[in-house]
Order: structure tokens, then sequence, then C-alpha cells
């Protein structure tokens, strides 16, 4: 009796902990390159998927994992990773990796960086 109330009460406590995991919500994204900063367009974000304000930008998909990824951010060469600390922050910093680049594991190096700012 004592074991099953255990395995309820451990199930109930990860399901609340995933919810939180999720990325949810519209954000405003700023690409820094270098010396100067470029606000682009709004982004959301729906738990598997993102997409843009603007049409003509494809939408992608997230992964899960120790980092988010961002797949086929603005073309089929760059990925976008967000350390999972940054989830319940309205700002959120993320990485640009160049999936061409010289190194065997791409998400080693980050070409450029940026941040997601919460639409309130």
């Amino acid at each position: 009796m004592k074991s099953s109330i255990l395995i309820i009460a451990f199930f109930f406590i990860n399901f609340g902990n995933q919810e939180t995991d999720k990325l949810k919500g519209s954000y405003y994204f700023i690409c820094e390159n270098g010396y100067f900063t470029n606000q682009n367009d709004k982004i959301i974000f729906k738990d598997s998927t993102y997409a843009f304000s603007n049409k003509f930008i494809p939408s992608g998909k997230i992964s899960y994992g120790n980092s988010i990824l961002l797949d086929n951010f603005t073309n089929s060469k760059t990925i976008i990773s967000i350390p999972k600390n940054q989830i319940e922050k309205d700002t959120m910093i993320f990485y640009i990796h160049d999936r061409n680049g010289f190194v065997m594991n791409y998400l080693d190096i980050a070409v450029g960086k940026g941040k997601f700012i919460k639409i309130k």
C-alpha cells in the first residue's frame, strides 16, 4: 500500500515538472552580431513547434534535451540552442550554430548569439 502511494506521488511530481520544461508564448527575437544588434521578427512557441509572424519564413521543430534546440531557424544551415535554465526567464539568451561548420560537433562552437524577449 505504501509503495503504491509513493509511485502515484512521484507520477504527479514528474507530471508537474514537465509543464515548465516547454517553450510557450510569443517573443521578439534580437540577433547580436558583433558591434550591432538587429531586431528581427516575432516568434511563437507552441510546445514542440515554432512559427514566425512573417509568413515567408517556414516554421520548425523544437527538440528538448540537455539544451533546447530549434531546427531550421531561418535556413536549413543554422540551429539555435537555448540553455534549459533560460526557459523560466522573460529574456532568454540563445546561441546560433552553423551545421556546415568545420568541426565535428557543431553545437560546441557558437557563431552568434541573441535574445528572445517575451511579449506581455
